[in-house]
Order: C-alpha cells, then structure tokens, then sequence
C-alpha cells in the first residue's frame, strides 16, 4: 500500500484513481482533485508520503562497434534518464548499454548494473565488462542469459537501443510480461524490425510501445503513458 501525498488516505497502486511522476518518483492519489493539488504544489506534500524512484531499463547491443550518431544519441537517453531523476537499469555490459550508463554518470544520475557474474573479478574478467559507471552492481551469477529476467523485471520502464539476438531476447521478455516499451528510433539492429515483429506476434499482454528518435521526446512521452494509464497494470504479475 501506498499514501495519497495530499490526503493521506492508504492506496492500493493499482487502483489508485491517479498518479504522478515528479523529480522520478511514482506518487500515488485518490481523486484528480488530489493529484491536480500536488501537481500545482508539489513542495507542500513532497515530505507527507515516501515515495520510490522508478527504474529505466535500457537494453541493447554490447558491441563497440556503432556509429559516432547513434554513440551520441545513447548518451544523450542517458543523460536524459538522470536529468528526470529515473534510475537507469542496464546488464553492466559494454556497447550502447554502458554509453547509456556514461550519459547518466556525466549528468550525476544513478546507475545499476546487473552483471551475469559471480563476482567483479568474473564481471571483468570472464565476461570482459566495465565496471567504472555503476552506483551499484548486482551480481547475479545466472549468466547472460539467465540475467535478462532480473534485468526486465527490476525496470518500471524499458526502452530497446540497437541490439540482436541478446537484446530481442529482453523484448521478449518485456514484451510477454506487459512492460512499457520504449524504442529509439534510428538507433539499428532490431528496432528496425520491431514494428513488423509486434504486429506479427498479435498477442495482447499488455504491454505498450511507444517509438521516437529524440531521446528527450522518448523519454518524455514513456513518462506520460507510464503515469496516465500504465501505471494500473505496469505487468503482468499484477492481479486484477
């Protein structure tokens, strides 16, 4: 259970009439009458209800071998994440991933890494991964494949950058438990093919797309789905 910021009343997150994201935190309400309150005020209510940071999951390719543009805009989604105070989720690997995690790092955002090893010698060592971005890195020793579940799973929110095989494994996953996705648009691999693949699949999970090119407009457009109606049913392990 959670507490509306303005009334105090105790709230189911799912049922709650309306929510709120500020300074990357969910805040939870009642009534719009409540929420519209907060929105217009929110410095008045912010210390009457605690309230946890929501997690960005950006999943993608590990190669180092992208273009200067899409290097760019990777970072840019990171330095995005941290500026609207969300926690950025990655699988501690190197590639677009880790570009992410620089961005969020140079805009003094937080940073999780949640590494397939056993322990930071094997992050670095068997599995040739940094480890110098990371506010914290969870080490989960289920391998790469294993942590693509943890990776999912810990992420309120999921946006797909270039990527393979690998990274369409963690769609899959997203996908199946009814994340809301996120795609930036331009940045290869898969992305090209997700729209086709989506429509292919025909299978309702609940989960929601949304694509652009601009980091910001992504994020920002995440931001608003995620609090106006995702929020209800953010996976499929909530119950009706």
């Amino acid at each position: 259970m959670v507490l509306d910021p303005v009334c105090l009343m105790s709230l189911d997150p799912k049922q709650a009439t309306a929510m709120a994201i500020h300074d990357g935190k969910a805040y939870y309400f009642c009534s719009e009458t409540c929420r519209h309150k907060f929105v217009a005020s929110p410095e008045v209510y912010l210390e009457k209800s605690p309230a946890m940071q929501l997690t960005v999951g950006v999943m993608g390719s590990a190669s180092d071998e992208q273009s200067e543009e899409i290097l760019a805009a990777v970072f840019k989604l990171g330095q995005i994440i941290a500026r609207k105070y969300f926690v950025l989720i990655t699988g501690a690997c190197p590639g677009l991933p880790y570009e992410c995690a620089r961005g969020v790092k140079k805009a003094d955002g937080m940073s999780i890494g949640i590494s397939p090893a056993l322990s930071l010698d094997e992050h670095v060592h068997k599995y040739n991964s940094p480890a110098d971005v990371y506010d914290v890195i969870i080490y989960t020793g289920s391998g790469l494949m294993g942590r693509e579940v943890t990776n999912i799973r810990s992420s309120d929110m999921v946006v797909v950058v270039g990527g393979s095989s690998g990274t369409l494994g963690e769609f899959a996953i997203a996908y199946d438990e009814g994340k809301l996705i996120g795609v930036l648009e331009g940045s290869g691999g898969i992305t090209e093919q997700l729209p086709q693949l989506v429509e292919s699949i025909s299978k309702d999970t609940g989960a929601e797309l949304v694509y652009n090119a601009d980091p910001v407009r992504l994020m920002e457009e995440l931001g608003r789905v995620y609090s106006t109606r995702h929020f209800h049913h953010p996976s499929c392990f909530c119950e009706e």
